[in-house]
């Protein structure tokens, strides 16, 4: 069964089993702490990037219309110590809730990978690696100032150094070595969403509903490396949902947190209507 959950000021604490698949709409910064302690299994993160690039037009080669304009409010920050303290914050809480053996992977690109990795590192967090996703699509710089930004990060990270015992499946891992290699690596050369036209989402006069949306593909990877079937997934910051969708694909579990309700809507519509898939790994 899959819950929608709105939160609020009056519920104080979430129970473990209330929270099982749910879609929980409200700002992470309220919802995680009224989580238990050591609840997850694994933690999924896409967090604002402060790629600073507000009322920026995205344009087609040769076209003079715009396409898109970067103009979202969750990706504005006051300064770089405001974004600081703002991931500070995620992190210490997502410490928390994570169990002694979970890991936690968190997104970024060059605008904010270095300084959300030097915060996590300071906050006790040990690295398991740091993958490239290596767009096969990646967008036109049509500027010409600079090259065209192929590339995204994921850390992958325990809660500090002396945790063994976590997961990492191996037999996945193999599946999704890139053809250059003999072995796995951490570059995943995955397409982005934009290339699949039933899974990119769409708004008003057919443009992108969400301007980051992950590929399932990329999902797909790191919960099946970094999970065991049964286990509990954490995305608070879930937009559209796609955490959620690979998540039941693969019979694991997830609670995710969306504080933004055209982004809920769209997350719900997608898990409401889920029909088991074959897997899109490899």
């Amino acid at each position: 069964m899959i819950r929608l959950l709105s939160d609020n000021p009056e519920k104080t604490t979430y129970t473990p089993d209330e929270i099982e698949n749910a879609l929980i709409w409200g700002d992470a910064f309220q919802v995680l702490p009224k989580f238990p302690s050591e609840l997850v299994d694994m933690i999924f993160i896409d967090p604002p990037y402060f790629a600073q690039r507000s009322k920026y037009p995205i344009r087609r080669w040769g076209e003079k219309t715009t396409f898109y304009i970067w103009d979202e409010e969750w990706d504005e920050f006051e300064d770089f110590e405001h974004y600081d303290g703002f991931i500070t914050a995620l992190m210490t809480e997502c410490m928390r809730i994570m169990k002694p053996n979970a890991t936690i992977w968190v997104m970024g690109s060059f605008q904010n990978i270095c300084r959300v990795g030097k915060i996590m590192q300071d906050l006790g967090f040990w690295f398991l690696g740091i993958f490239v996703w290596e767009k096969t699509n990646p967008t036109p710089n049509f500027l010409c100032r600079r090259p065209s930004n192929a590339t995204e990060f994921l850390i992958w990270a325990v809660k500090d150094k002396s945790v063994k015992n976590y997961v990492y499946n191996y037999e996945y891992a193999k599946l999704s070595v890139p053809p250059r290699f003999k072995i796995p690596v951490n570059i995943w050369e995955i397409p982005t969403c934009n290339s699949n036209a039933s899974e990119r989402l769409k708004g008003e006069e057919g443009k992108p509903l969400h301007p980051t949306q992950k590929p399932e593909a990329l999902l797909e990877r790191v919960i099946l490396i970094s999970t065991r079937e049964g286990d509990l997934i954490l995305d608070p910051m879930c937009g559209t949902g796609t955490t959620g969708v690979v998540a039941l694909r693969h019979n694991r579990r997830f609670v995710m947190v969306e504080k933004e309700k055209k982004y809920v809507d769209a997350a719900y519509d997608r898990l409401k209507n889920f029909l088991p898939q074959p897997s899109i790994f490899g």
